[in-house]
């Protein structure tokens, strides 16, 4: 069915663009069985524009859609997958042009590799790892923004009892259960993709906990969440994990002290962004 956003944007230079109301794609990650992350990618029918390339499922917005509701609609006309089975991320413009003219990425996580069904704009739907992306043939536009979406593989340390203290829900008065309610609920949203502060994403399979005082009689066990006890201040301990290793590395905490501690190549991550991941 076409919608009010079907037709072209011409430039002044005569470039060509499609969406009269800009244009949206979904890029849609899921797990593979060993974890590491694979992308959903849609092989261009060749009567396409740019046809015979790879790309993200996706279209013209309609005048009364957002970026999100573009982005999900076009990935369930042209590959078959549901919302109720996505869990949007967020979203970024990718392509701004003079005509004003634009391309949103909406980004978005699967529990699983979906089924997919490809319509008639498609010759392939395929789950790619996504280490092995930009060995395809890429459509430009998607060639052009992939390096600043793709992810690295995201080590993130939670300073346990500054998020359970930054929720007013009397948690002090049972500390170990708490505990286990919050690690718990935070095993069950990985893994996930992370937008970083800066703009950057993160592919989050674990986060580390790292518990003090009488959190240490949580009894957890769930290998998405290691937990750590420390044998003094949990401040302590999570500054000296956070100088250990190379990987990309945040740390989920609203402690001023703590944060002047950490390497300056650690990202700080809000206890409310991480709470979020909870709704």
């Amino acid at each position: 069915m076409r919608g009010d956003g079907d037709g072209w944007v011409v430039g002044e230079n005569g470039t060509r663009h499609w969406g009269k109301h800009g244009a949206a794609g979904l890029l849609l990650r899921a797990p593979s069985a060993d974890g590491e992350p694979t992308v959903l990618l849609q092989h261009r029918a060749l009567w396409s524009h740019q046809g015979g390339t790879w790309a993200l499922p996706g279209g013209a917005k309609d005048s009364h859609e957002s970026s999100v509701v573009a982005a999900v609609r076009e990935a369930d006309e042209e590959a078959g997958i549901g919302s109720e089975r996505l869990h949007v991320r967020g979203e970024k413009v990718t392509a701004r042009v003079a005509s004003g003219w634009s391309y949103t990425t909406v980004f978005a996580d699967a529990e699983v590799q979906l089924d997919t069904t490809p319509n008639g704009e498609s010759t392939e739907l395929r789950w790619v790892p996504e280490v092995m992306v930009d060995q395809l043939p890429l459509h430009p536009g998607f060639a052009a923004s992939w390096p600043a979406l793709r992810s690295e593989p995201l080590r993130v340390l939670l300073d346990t009892a500054n998020v359970l203290g930054s929720r007013p829900d009397s948690w002090w008065k049972d500390r170990s259960g708490a505990t286990k309610a919050l690690l718990t609920s935070l095993a069950d949203v990985l893994p996930r993709t992370v937008e970083l502060p800066g703009g950057s994403f993160g592919w989050l399979r674990e986060i580390e906990a790292v518990l003090e005082g009488e959190a240490r009689a949580a009894q957890f066990e769930d290998m998405r969440i290691p937990v750590f006890h420390a044998s003094g201040s949990g401040d302590d301990e999570l500054a000296r994990r956070a100088h250990e290793g190379s990987a990309l590395t945040a740390l989920v905490t609203a402690d001023r002290e703590l944060r002047a501690r950490l390497p300056t190549t650690v990202h700080v991550l809000s206890p409310s962004t991480v709470l979020g991941w909870l709704d």
